[in-house]
């Protein structure tokens, strides 16, 4: 594409400073399709110095103003939706109806998301003679993945710029084709000079840049738990906000009141869904333990309705993982959950029969697992699940809890009251009872070493705003 190997600052498309460059690769094929400029400090001054001259406009305008900005992107977004789906059906290998339904789709609805909460949001609040302004926090850095590439990148954008913040986007060097394409869409939008900015680029040269900018007044990242360890770590020495979204190993309690065969495969598929690269997936399945031997049966069944292939394909719901390191990474934790003893109920080591080429991985569940073993407690970000058994409601709760993550959790019952006081016990920031539809203005993120912080509708907005209270404003 024409802007594959430039940089967007200050409105406009520019060459890089340096001559480094990188492939995208078609995890599909494992074939170079094109390739990106990868960026280096020169370039993060640009753009944060950018951002920082168009800050003083754009943090004045009205609500008013930046909700029929928001608008106009949401329809240069809708012009380019298939461009978009597209792209990250190539880039990430989701299937076609994923890519353009899901991937595509939920960068929709976070705008849409975003519209709604400005008809309510109130940024100017009285107490008593005290006014209470919450004012855009400045220069934002935002860092995304390439999981869900565009659901991460509208996520944020679009409260940043509700808020009146200007930023500086740095997007997954490995799925970078969307990110430039939804510049294009913020160009067509007219968003004004310097209050977006993309800079494409590995953690090193980029994020660690972004991170550390004395300029900058905010890091927003999701990412690996490691990588927001080393985002705050930097961010440190200028006390700037961090706001990070991290790993999860979320838990699905299936209580015994539960219809099986329904919640089992839901459950299943939930974990497989975008090839397992989900941070909130249920990758662990807690079954009561007299029923453990229905539930594998059952989740066997599940898995091999499931069809791996090419992302084009339409009978496909399973396409590759992202890169060859992470199918690197998700065999030697198959390996080690072997070698610890759980169960191989199906999947395994190894591509699927008959796809020689592509990250491939064949959908694997485990089952009979101890809570102590490696795949109970680190997050594989593949089509793995693990189940676990326990004795009674009191033992899932706490087998759900011990995790050093917190994303997501999930509750499975016929009785919605038991349900909520178990959601309750939750030691997660979100939690999903008998698989509910996504919801847009539900807060995302987590406890622990999941991350700090909340994205999604108001909890998004307020992410990139400061408060001010102006006392003796009235009488």
């Amino acid at each position: 594409m024409d802007n594959a190997l430039k940089f967007y600052i200050d409105g406009r498309w520019v060459e890089p400073s340096g001559a480094r460059r990188l492939a995208v690769i078609n995890p599909a094929s494992e074939q170079a399709f094109t390739e990106i400029a990868l960026g280096e400090q020169a370039d993060v001054d640009a753009a944060v110095a950018a951002a920082r001259r168009a800050f003083t406009g754009f943090a004045f305008t009205t609500p008013a103003e930046r909700k029929a900005l928001l608008g106009r992107i949401l329809e240069s977004f809708m012009a380019r939706y298939d461009d978009i789906a597209a792209a990250i059906m190539q880039e990430v290998g989701a299937p076609r109806a994923l890519a353009h339904d899901w991937q595509a789709g939920i960068g929709k609805r976070h705008l849409e998301q975003m519209l709604r909460t400005l008809d309510s949001f109130e940024f100017r609040t009285r107490r008593g003679t005290t006014l209470i302004n919450q004012e855009p926090v400045g220069v934002v850095a935002l860092i995304t993945p390439w999981n869900w590439p565009i659901n991460q990148i509208a996520c944020k954008v679009a409260p940043a710029l509700a808020a009146g913040c200007t930023l500086v986007l740095k997007p997954s060097e490995i799925a970078p084709i969307n990110a430039i394409i939804f510049a294009e869409v913020l160009h067509s939008a007219g968003v004004p000079a310097g209050v977006f900015n993309l800079i494409n680029g590995d953690g090193p040269g980029v994020g660690a840049a972004l991170a550390s900018h004395p300029d900058v007044d905010m890091v927003s990242f999701t990412g690996s738990t490691r990588a927001g360890v080393e985002v705050a770590r930097l961010a440190a020495p200028t006390v700037k906000r961090v706001h990070q979204e991290l790993g999860g190993k979320s838990a699905n309690i299936l209580l015994d009141d539960v219809d099986l065969h329904a919640a089992v495969t839901a459950g299943v598929n939930g974990c497989f869904g975008n090839s397992g690269q989900s941070c909130n997936a249920p990758t662990r399945m807690l079954v009561p333990a007299a029923l453990h031997d229905q539930a594998v049966a059952i989740a066997r069944v599940a898995a091999s309705a499931h069809r791996v292939g090419a992302p084009d394909d339409p009978s496909t719901t399973l396409g590759p993982v992202i890169s060859d390191r992470q199918y690197q990474a998700i065999q030697r934790m198959i390996a080690i959950g072997i070698e610890e003893g759980a169960q191989l109920v199906c999947g395994g080591l190894g591509r699927p029969a008959g796809l020689d080429l592509g990250y491939y991985v064949q959908p694997t569940i485990f089952a009979g697992v101890d809570a102590q073993m490696t795949i109970a407690r680190e997050e594989i970000f593949g089509p793995v699940l693990v189940i676990q058994p326990y004795t009674d409601e009191q033992d899932a709760v706490r087998m759900a809890n011990d995790s050093v993550f917190g994303l997501a959790a999930y509750v499975q019952s016929a009785s919605l009251a038991r349900a909520r006081q178990v959601a309750l016990q939750m030691r997660a920031g979100s939690v999903y009872i008998n698989y509910p539809s996504w919801d847009a203005a539900a807060p995302f993120g987590g406890y622990k070493q999941s991350g700090n912080g909340r994205e999604y509708a108001e909890w998004g907005l307020e992410a990139f705003l400061e408060v001010k209270g102006i006392v003796g404003w009235g009488t």
